[in-house]
């Protein structure tokens, strides 16, 4: 008889569970019915698999999908059951795993095939029948030799030039049915776990629908993001042009001495599109106002300067205003939910003072700037006195530029509204996307080290908030732009790798974010290091990040 281990459940106390019970047997016994809402374990603040077994005195905290780690275990079991899916009904097509728009997340089928929407009721079809089933999915570790000659008998070429360029000796793969898989991450205990989605036609693929925090965990709450979808798209051709519309093709070229020149084709494609955003500016004689505004560690800073100097290229003057010296008094700052100064709400700024003033510019007549003295937390006058005409355009960056209510009186036909991220389009290999926020999170990371005193914990611990911060204040207006630029670069990850890999890798698993840093560390993994940096132009936005800018952006 197998003897009883205590181990202590989040939100339930102590459990005598018999040895070699797993964590799905006991989440069985704990939650009953609805134990398929709990789709993930985090232990020791490290992310398991539900076959594990438990042991003596274990902390466990069982996972359901409102939890981060929880979100992403459901949104690769959908995925999953999506290829599947595919894989049953047509056998000479290869489903690419993208991106995601808004809360959902867009599919296509490779080889430029597109997906009708009578193809999409029987993708839906096949998805809830295999749901039905709940096949179990097993994890399981192969020496690198066994794991590619699964991979050559799937059809998996992406996979195999992955796997080919670089140096894992065990590689993960999952059993689902009769089918094998490899994803960067979890899956769920079985098919049975993911029950609630929808498919929404999208030309010429397919959006995968589930509950999120972002569509209120409401499938039918649903916004389409046109321009959004047209930047990922524009980036996925260019990138499919170039051969790098996977990571092994990128590691392949590294490997191969071949980085510089795709360097200097991405920073020309930058430099390009910046030339283009500035002419388009200047062949419009209402614009006298240009917002820029995106999420954290979009490059912002570096894109306003380059957009400037473009600028004067074609005979403008640009004059920049800072919304940070428009904020209120810190006593009139707006509190959040939990009692906290709100600094990143539109009302922390002075908004009928920064629209006066915005006005008397454009009627011609001289402003004196305010500065925000952030000691003592008052806005005081700088001293710095401006005045603009037609040859002066203002430049203002800021996360509410595209908040209609930051210049609500400013006529629209003299604005033009800029929204910047870093669009990640590279991808690991088909099933298997890069995160936008993933890059975002490690530029940052590196950074604040580099350039503001803060290590990585001190990244980690502001980053929800600042991800909560985009969710309120900068994504709902981004299809309020004019244009978007994508701030990505296909090689960064690469050169990024070595930057941040040390300062994860001291944080150890007494840290809250250590799961999210294991994840992390063992994403960078698969990219090769591009140790030559002098292919990297000056003005490159990676420079915000890793340095050696002549730009004024620290």
């Amino acid at each position: 008889m197998n003897k009883l281990l205590n181990v202590f459940i989040d939100g339930y106390g102590n459990y005598a569970v018999r040895e070699n019970t797993t964590l799905l047997e006991l989440s069985k016994e704990v939650f009953g019915d609805t134990y398929k809402e709990y789709l993930g374990a985090r232990i020791e603040n490290e992310i398991y698999h539900l076959n594990k077994h438990v042991k003596e005195d274990m902390k466990i905290e069982f996972l359901d999908i409102k939890d981060e780690d929880g979100d992403r275990i459901y949104s690769k079991t959908i995925s999953a059951v999506f290829i599947m899916a595919c894989k049953e009904l047509f056998e000479d097509i290869e489903v690419s795993i993208q991106n995601f728009l808004g809360p959902g997340l867009y599919v296509e089928f490779d080889n430029n095939r597109n997906i009708s929407f009578s193809i999409i009721k029987e993708i839906e079809k096949k998805m809830r029948e295999i749901i039905i089933k709940d096949y179990a999915i097993t994890r399981k570790d192969y020496p690198r030799e066994k794991a590619l000659e699964i991979f050559k008998e799937a059809g998996y070429e992406d996979k195999i030039r992955l796997f080919e360029s670089i140096d894992k000796d065990i590689i993960s793969v999952y059993d689902i049915g009769d089918y094998k898989y490899s994803f960067h991450g979890y899956l769920a205990p079985s098919t049975g776990f993911v029950k609630d989605f929808k498919l929404k036609y999208y030309y010429p693929g397919v959006i995968i629908l589930f509950p999120r925090k972002n569509n209120n965990y409401n499938m039918d709450d649903f916004i389409e993001q046109k321009k959004l979808a047209k930047i990922y798209k524009e980036s996925d051709e260019w990138l499919e042009i170039l051969d790098l519309a996977y990571l092994g093709s990128l590691n392949k070229k590294i490997k191969n001495g071949k980085i510089s020149q795709i360097i200097k084709v991405a920073e020309a494609l930058h430099e390009k599109k910046i030339g283009n955003i500035a002419d388009e500016i200047c062949n419009d004689n209402d614009i006298n106002i240009i917002l820029i505004a995106g999420p954290s560690s979009s490059g912002k800073t570096t894109f306003a300067q380059r957009l400037a100097i473009q600028l004067r290229v074609n005979g403008k003057r640009p004059i920049s205003i800072s919304v940070d010296d428009y904020f209120v008094n810190r006593e009139d700052t707006p509190l959040d939910e939990e009692g906290k100064p709100d600094y990143e709400s539109i009302e922390a700024i002075d908004i009928d003072a920064f629209n006066i003033d915005l006005l008397k510019l454009l009627e011609g007549n001289e402003i004196e700037l305010p500065k925000f003295n952030f000691i003592s937390g008052r806005r005081e006058m700088s001293g710095k006195k401006v005045w603009v005409d037609q040859d002066h355009p203002i430049i203002i960056e800021g996360i509410h530029g595209l908040n209609p209510m930051l210049t609500k009186m400013i006529p629209e036909k003299n604005k033009f509204k800029i929204y910047i991220s870093a669009l990640t389009q590279l991808n690991i290999d088909s099933h298997n996307r890069i995160s936008t926020s993933d890059t975002r999170l490690i530029r940052r990371i590196v950074r604040d080290n580099k350039f503001r005193g803060n290590n990585a914990l001190g990244t980690l611990d502001m980053w929800k908030s600042v991800r909560n911060g985009e969710e309120k204040y900068i994504f709902p207006f981004q299809e309020e732009a004019d244009i978007m630029f994508n701030s990505s670069l296909v090689y960064e990850l690469c050169v990024l790798k070595k930057y941040v890999q040390p300062l994860l890798e001291a944080i150890d698993n007494s840290s809250v974010h250590y799961s999210n840093v294991k994840r992390l560390l063992k994403f960078l993994e698969y990219f090769r290091d591009v140790e030559v940096e002098e292919a990297i132009p000056p003005n490159s936005i990676l420079r915000e990040f890793i340095g050696g800018t002549y730009l004024n952006v620290h």
